[in-house]
């Protein structure tokens, strides 16, 4: 997992050459990449979807099996990493050695924090011109909070960098660039390194002494009596706990240090049976349940990808955390209460499959055979039911209309459109009720960019597209309490709902969604009538009473309620809540928030004052300007709508030579000007706000 081209790709392609798995390395940017096997990933030179592979490696006579997962590097596919940090045991951050800690290994690392996964550092590129491997080391301990171990030392720098130190051993290696990097020789350490790895040697021996009495009682008597062994010991409990990251570096393109990275992994993260059982829910008796890693437990699996495969149909991909998963045999779907059949598994090597007859516990593979099944569904039995805790995705915060160019090709467009949007979670599609337009969103251009390419070349549907649109949130500005008596007869059976509920505003600022509380006492109504409510609420959210966009988060409190023997039933109780919520709404003040990203300009000196002026101008503000080797790092927050074709702007600015990279950051509100034009616009009433 890293920030855009830091070497993910390069450093997997590496791996699978140095285990044996290919007999050539690929290289991203011939489009030879074994895991970039996209067509629009190799014309591109950038990983779009995660592609999983199965490796062996070998460490002290101990043959392992590795699962790797290669992650997109860019915001606009954030989704990738999510679902895959969700069913791994342990990352690998790669970090570049120029760029340091850039804003998507922010986020990439907050998402690994979220999911508590161990996880190890890749300094790469210390061959590039500005490399700086402490530079690196302490943006990790300020920027991201943690605390890196380092456990080798460069030799050399930029041109000269020929090798590393490895602290564990106190010895030193050289890469052998005639053998592709696959044989290395180890060298006397340099004389003018010495002090700084006796320096480091001693940090990494303290850090590691400091975990264990005992050690620390040995390391005062005797530090030299510290064996390697020792130290892997004390450090892996520390890597497993988050306590500690151990940090290594090298330079994947001109392959130096992937062998030890690769031993780096075996002997700091975890295997399945090292990390906390799996807890879920029993959806029979709603309480919770705890899975070990054992190949001969219940089974329990976690559905994290689906793809769609012109050959075989839907391919979905699942972690097996317990028990196992047999070819041929029938699973329940504990998350839509249903029985599939699994027809075949593979195992997954990029765009290649392997047929195999069994997934055990720890594994990683693909079923085929699924017809109903989508993206965070349970697999287990039906007998010890489980229902595992599912994936939360970012929402779109960018929307285009689409159309085919031929009226013939509408069936297929919505038949790939739906495909598309099972595959990818923040990729969705939706009718305007008003305009009849098809509604594509996503996390950016560049995504929308891909599913339009996807269009034309996987489902042959050529298309029209309109400009793109900002997904705008509302927000509520005050608190209100309202009642809503909802009733209605027309002969027979009626419907009736009466409730009072209180509105109040989220100020968190990463709320979002429904917060549903009900100070209901006792059975005043039935439990399914307090639900109703809650989904009537959600599905009103969804439209808001401002400008039609969805309400970001709200609170919502169920103070009094009453029903009617005969009339009231769950729908008449799902109403009453939308309709309650529409109608306090509209009684009270709103916001309109639009999306600020996080923006990162790399530029040489010489542009930096005509590139803070166009910020400013597209409404930005510069939170800070860093200059490392011989560039400016701007750093910005910008509001997305400012931002669309910036690509062809910054080009302008700095003759081809500045970069650009977006995150999304928060929401926040509309400038009141651009709010009522917004809101005329799409009215076309004048709004005081």
């Amino acid at each position: 997992m890293a920030h855009i081209d830091a070497g993910k790709t390069t450093t997997t392609e590496r791996i699978l050459y140095y285990s044996g798995v290919n007999y050539d390395i690929g290289e991203v940017d011939d489009g030879t990449a074994t895991m970039d096997w996209m067509i629009q990933e190799q014309e591109r030179g950038i990983t779009i979807t995660s592609a999983a592979t199965t490796i062996y490696w070998e460490v002290n006579s101990n043959t392992h099996q590795i699962n790797i997962i290669d992650t997109p590097g860019h915001v606009d596919f954030t989704v990738e990493v999510e679902r895959s940090l969700r069913v791994l045991d342990g990352a690998v951050a790669v970090f570049c050695a120029v760029g340091a800690v850039q804003p998507q290994s922010e986020t990439v690392w907050r998402q690994a924090n979220k999911y508590e996964v161990p996880r190890i550092c890749y300094v790469n590129k210390m061959d590039r011109q500005g490399a700086d491997y402490f530079r690196v080391i302490q943006q990790i301990k300020e920027k991201l909070g943690g605390n890196p171990i380092p456990v080798q030392i460069p030799i050399g720098e930029e041109d000269h960098f020929t090798g590393l130190v490895d602290l564990i051993k106190h010895k030193a290696y050289e890469w052998n660039k005639e053998s592709m990097g696959k044989e290395f020789k180890e060298i006397p350490i340099p004389e003018d390194m010495l002090n700084l790895v006796q320096e480091y040697s001693l940090k990494l021996i303290e850090g590691t002494a400091e975990e264990d009495p005992e050690l620390l009682e040995k390391y005062m008597e005797d530090p030299k009596s510290i064996t390697a062994e020792d130290i892997i010991l004390q450090l892996r409990k520390a890597t497993l706990e988050k306590r500690a990251f151990p940090v290594f570096c090298g330079s994947s393109l001109q392959n130096i240090g992937v062998q030890a990275l690769m031993d780096g992994i075996i002997h700091f993260l975890p295997s399945p049976i090292e990390v906390p059982a799996i807890s879920g829910i029993n959806p029979k008796t709603e309480e919770e349940e705890t899975r070990e890693a054992d190949v001969n437990g219940k089974l329990s699996a976690l559905v994290f990808k689906i793809v769609n495969d012109t050959y075989v149909g839907k391919l979905a991909f699942v972690r097996v955390y317990s028990g196992s998963l047999n070819a041929g045999g029938t699973v329940y779907i504990a998350s839509s209460t249903h029985k599939e059949r699994v027809s075949r598994l593979i195992r997954l090597h990029s765009n290649k499959q392997k047929p195999i007859n069994i997934l055990e516990a720890g594994d990683i593979g693909a079923v085929i055979g699924f017809k109903d099944i989508k993206t965070g569904d349970t697999i287990c039995d039906e007998k010890s039911p489980i229902l595992l805790e599912s994936m939360d995705f970012p929402e779109p915060v960018i929307s285009i209309a689409i159309e085919p160019k031929t009226q013939k090709d509408i069936d297929k467009l919505d038949g790939a459109l739906a495909k598309m949007s099972e595959e990818d979670p923040t990729f969705t599609v939706k009718v305007n009720d008003e305009t009849a337009q098809t509604i594509i969103s996503g996390m950016g251009e560049l995504h929308l960019d891909i599913i339009v390419d996807r269009l034309k070349r996987e489902f042959n549907v050529e298309c029209s597209l309109g400009k793109p649109q900002v997904a705008y949130r509302e927000a509520l500005r005050e608190s209100i309490r309202h009642r809503e008596l909802y009733k209605k007869q027309s002969g027979g059976k009626g419907k009736y709902a009466d409730i009072e509920i209180e509105i109040e505003p989220v100020t968190s600022s990463d709320a979002k969604g429904l917060e549903f509380i009900s100070k209901l006492k006792g059975n005043q109504i039935p439990k399914e009538f307090i639900s109703a409510v809650e989904k009537g609420i959600k599905s009103a959210m969804e439209t808001g009473v401002m400008a039609g966009y969805p309400v970001l988060a709200a609170k919502v409190t169920l103070l009094d309620a009453a029903y009617h023997d005969t009339d009231s039933d769950a729908l008449s109780f799902e109403i009453c809540g939308n309709i309650a919520f529409k109608e306090a709404s509209r009684r009270i003040k709103c916001d309109l928030l639009e999306p600020i990203m996080k923006m990162e300009i790399i530029t040489p000196d010489e542009y930096v004052g005509d590139l803070s002026s166009d910020i400013n101008k597209r409404r930005g503000e510069i939170s800070g300007i860093e200059s490392v080797a011989n560039t400016q790092i701007i750093k910005s927050r910008i509001p997305l709508g400012e931002t669309f074709g910036y690509v062809t702007a910054l080009r302008s600015i700095s003759s081809g030579r500045a970069t650009a990279s977006l995150e999304f950051s928060h929401y926040a509100v509309t400038p009141k000007n651009l709010a009522e034009e917004l809101i005329f616009k799409l009215k076309g009433i004048k709004v005081n706000l």
